[in-house]
């Protein structure tokens, strides 16, 4: 038997609607305990008030949204269905003759719509009220800015010392940094230029950086040249990489730009490429939730039971949430590919929940 047009706006409205509520509960949580999380964080902070205690969660809130957004889809399919089943409307719709598929399809159509919107609108929006809390982490909490900006024209480094570096090319290998064509500019105090150093190689030692085939331009004097000379840094190679704004802080229409740019300038871009394909990977998760939620609720209409609901959705929400963290450590370390390490979860995921769904609905 066909599924009316009337049951699948039904059941659709019903998920909808219960995805909505456990949604704004969680974030209400969150919320919460982010809140408490950050007055206890800021407490020893003179210059934070509490007004910017609150302004930097409800910054963070949107990116944790992010978080619980496929935990808010399994929980609300959940409770949709379970609802369905003891009012007995999905009893006599399967008595009728409709199947488990033809029920879920509205279902399963509003998780890939809200997987689409997640990552075409939501993920953007949560990107930049990210970026802002980062800035403002930085600049109350850890007495910091940012010290590295990386463009098409190449690498522009700034370190403690008034001094400003700029690479056309960066050459990485394992803990060592290397760049090619570079030019420093030392100052003294704000605003008083002291020198400029051009040099073909420049390698980033223990607290120096040593410059190979180096010219020295400075104001008043003749230029000179050297082959070798050091200038002393602050910075490290984990200091340069940790600069890189976290791939979190990037709307996901900007990623593949930012991607090319940062492996043109010789920089790893597994981390913002990992993210990119974990992004495009959300609509199959989403519909993944919905299927394992199905499960559940399938067989409680038969064994009866909401502490088994419950509980299995708990395990599959922290089992799923473990197993994603595994793969991407190993798409992160670069053990397997980043492809395989984004869609592996939500893949891994959605053929479990159509696995249980064919074993319970087919036998």
């Amino acid at each position: 038997m066909r599924a009316s047009r009337v049951l699948f706006f039904y059941v659709g409205r019903q998920f909808l609607a219960n995805f909505i509520m456990l949604l704004v509960m969680f974030m209400g949580i969150v919320f919460l305990f982010d809140f408490v999380e950050m007055l206890r964080r800021t407490a020893s902070k003179a210059d934070i008030s509490i007004g910017l205690t609150l302004e930097m969660t409800l910054l963070k809130l949107p990116f944790m949204g992010q978080q619980i957004f496929p935990f808010a889809v399994l929980f609300g399919g959940m409770l949709c269905f379970w609802r369905l089943t003891r009012s007995h409307e999905l009893v006599v719709t399967r008595a009728a003759g409709v199947s488990a598929w033809q029920f879920l399809a509205p279902v399963l159509l509003i998780a890939t719509l809200l997987g689409v919107i997640q990552v075409a609108v939501s993920s953007p929006f949560s990107s930049v009220m990210l970026s802002r809390y980062e800035r403002l982490e930085s600049r109350f909490m850890k007495g910091q800015d940012s010290f590295l900006a990386i463009s098409p024209n190449g690498l522009w480094l700034r370190q403690a010392g008034q001094a400003v570096i700029h690479a056309e090319h960066v050459l990485q290998q394992g803990v060592e940094v290397e760049l090619r064509e570079v030019t420093i500019f030392s100052f003294q105090g704000s605003d008083r230029f002291v020198a400029r150093y051009e040099a073909e190689v420049a390698s980033l030692e223990d607290g120096f950086w040593r410059l190979s085939k180096v010219w020295r331009y400075a104001p008043e004097e003749q230029a000179s040249f050297s082959d070798e000379e050091w200038f002393e840094t602050d910075l490290t190679i984990n200091r340069i990489q940790d600069s890189f704004s976290p791939p979190e802080t990037m709307s996901f229409w900007d990623l593949p730009a930012f991607i090319d740019t940062l492996e043109n300038a010789g920089f790893s871009a597994i981390r913002h490429r990992l993210h990119l394909h974990s992004l495009l990977a959300t609509p199959l998760l989403l519909c993944a939730m919905v299927l394992i939620a199905a499960t559940f609720t399938l067989r409680q209409s038969r064994k009866g039971g909401t502490v088994y609901v419950v509980s299995g959705g708990v395990l599959t929400g922290f089992l799923l949430y473990f197993f994603s963290d595994v793969v991407f450590a190993l798409g992160l370390s670069d053990s397997i590919p980043v492809v395989l390490a984004a869609w592996t979860p939500s893949g891994v995921s959605m053929l479990l929940g159509l696995a249980m769904l064919l074993h319970l609905e087919d036998g």
